[in-house]
């Protein structure tokens, strides 16, 4: 059975060292297993590799270890709408590779796979393949890419039980499994944890990658962007409705 904690601190107690790598699960703002991020950046632990899809926004998500000078390199699909992420970058005191987000996904299941290194066409040709092999299959070049295997990862989970079998909803699903299986130890924070096993036909993570479970602490789920539009364009199409955001949904 995972071990369940009752605070991030303590599920993240005797893991964290200067210069480890942390994959870290969400989309955006969405699925951010911010109870965990946040001990982290409380741990003070510096140097860290991050590999996630984005590094949050300024000062939430993974913005905070940014914020708190923690990290030393990311691989990254998008710098998105983080600020101090871009800004690191451009002044060349941030390494930063950047992944294309399907060879993202890829390199982290492949780590949970036990698959070392596999071919893509994506990047062929241009700065991402840069210093890696590249070979012809059936007419076609492909490049070289390794699989991503994170000392930690870190993820935020829908549903939980106690043999930490997990669920996602909605966009928190894009990387959250494969960062799940891609750490030689696994902590997860989960909105909701049953004693009752979950219903095997729809876990989408066998607890068995969950070394770490705890309960995630309620909080009002961050939008990345919203946009508000006006009632008369409202009334010009017919939909009745004055808002709509953009973000994600988690």
């Amino acid at each position: 059975m995972t071990a369940l904690h009752p605070d991030a601190h303590d599920a993240l107690d005797g893991l964290l060292h200067d210069g480890m790598t942390l994959a870290v699960g969400g989309f955006g703002l969405s699925g951010n297993p911010n109870d965990l991020i946040e001990a982290v950046r409380d741990s003070g632990v510096k140097d860290l590799t991050v590999v996630s899809n984005n590094m949050g926004v300024d000062g939430k998500g993974l913005g905070i270890l940014l914020e708190n000078d923690q990290v030393r390199r990311v691989l990254s699909s998008y710098v998105g709408e983080n600020k101090l992420f871009a800004q690191r970058y451009l002044d060349g005191d941030l390494e930063v590779e950047f992944v294309p987000q399907g060879t993202l996904a890829e390199r982290l299941r492949a780590g949970g796979a036990g698959i070392p290194a596999f071919y893509t066409p994506t990047g062929v040709g241009t700065p991402v393949a840069e210093g890696k092999p590249v070979d012809e299959i059936d007419g076609r070049r492909y490049v070289l890419e390794r699989a991503i295997v994170a000392d930690l990862s870190l993820v935020h989970a829908r549903r939980a039980d106690r043999f930490g079998n997990l669920v996602y909803r909605y966009t928190a699903r894009n990387f959250n499994p494969v960062v799940a299986t891609a750490g030689r130890v696994t902590v997860v924070e989960a909105e909701e944890i049953s004693d009752e096993p979950i219903d095997p036909d729809v876990v989408v993570t066998p607890g068995i990658y969950t070394k770490r479970l705890v309960r995630a602490r309620e909080r009002v789920k961050d939008i990345e962007q919203r946009t508000v539009r006006p009632a008369a364009a409202d009334a010009a199409v017919g939909t009745g409705s004055t808002t709509a955001t953009t973000g994600g949904v988690r």
